[in-house]
């Protein structure tokens, strides 16, 4: 277990590999841990970064649970570890962090993996809003597998976190992609029961450095429950050229008619 103090609080995260950074955020539901077959699977090109969030598994208990509050911690995390351009793979929440730092500081994000993002209020289901932590645990019907890496860190999670999501303004700002002059791919499970896929009418607005895949028969968690074929697609993402449009990605021909 690695740990930094930040603003005198205690911060857990965990690294993995050698190369160029990729940071890994996790969602609402569950913590770094989930993350360490993705990171296994990328760390053979890559040195990956994994940390907890405030509220969330070993990492402190503090009420900094805002968008802006969980921004401004990746900020002086990676400042601490000497980081200065990095990829980012968010997850929920996370996705939403990533996005909130690249506006912040576009310099620093080179590009986004973004998870299950709400991109409106309406996409964001009553279950993850009303729901205790370990009642959406419950819906998600995962392998047995999978569902011990999430459920093992449940009780490590502050349920403050969840509620302060129905007293802020969490989805993507359309102002906010349109600005972003970097790669962001998003991608999300077809059955998830708490971020409900964007409909076409928004995927279509997507500015240029943007597209966005649908997981078929996959729920909040694709990493984990199509993990070959989510390996693969990051793996790709991450391997293309700085600077180079994700339009010009070749996307393999099992997942080109799901591209939108």
């Amino acid at each position: 277990m690695s740990a930094i103090l930040i603003e005198n609080d205690l911060v857990h995260y965990e690294v993995l590999g050698r190369g160029k950074p990729v940071l890994f955020l996790h969602s609402w539901l569950g913590t770094w841990r989930y993350w360490i077959p993705i990171m296994q699977a990328v760390s053979v090109g890559f040195r990956t970064y994994a940390l907890d969030m405030w509220g969330f598994g070993d990492t402190a208990k503090n009420q900094k649970y805002t968008i802006g509050d969980q921004t401004q911690l990746i900020m002086q995390f990676l400042d601490k570890l000497g980081i200065y351009r990095i990829a980012i793979v968010g997850h929920g929440l996370g996705g939403l962090v990533a996005l909130d730092l690249a506006k912040k500081m576009p310099d620093v994000v080179d590009r986004i993996f973004a998870i299950a993002v709400p991109f409106t209020n309406e996409l964001i289901t009553n279950r993850l809003l009303k729901n205790k932590v370990t009642e959406n645990f419950d819906l998600l019907s995962l392998q047995d597998l999978i569902s011990d890496a999430i459920s093992s860190d449940l009780p490590k999670i502050d349920q403050n976190v969840i509620n302060i999501i129905s007293d802020q303004s969490n989805p993507i700002e359309h102002d906010t992609l349109e600005h972003l002059g970097v790669n962001c791919l998003f991608v999300h499970g077809s059955d998830d029961p708490f971020i409900l896929p964007p409909p076409m009418s928004l995927l279509s607005q997507l500015p240029e450095f943007h597209h966005s895949i649908i997981f078929d028969q996959t729920g909040h968690f694709p990493m984990l429950e199509d993990n070959s074929k989510f390996h693969r697609l990051l793996n790709d993402f991450l391997s293309l050229e700085s600077g180079k449009s994700i339009r010009d990605l070749r996307l393999k021909e099992e997942w080109v008619r799901r591209v939108r």
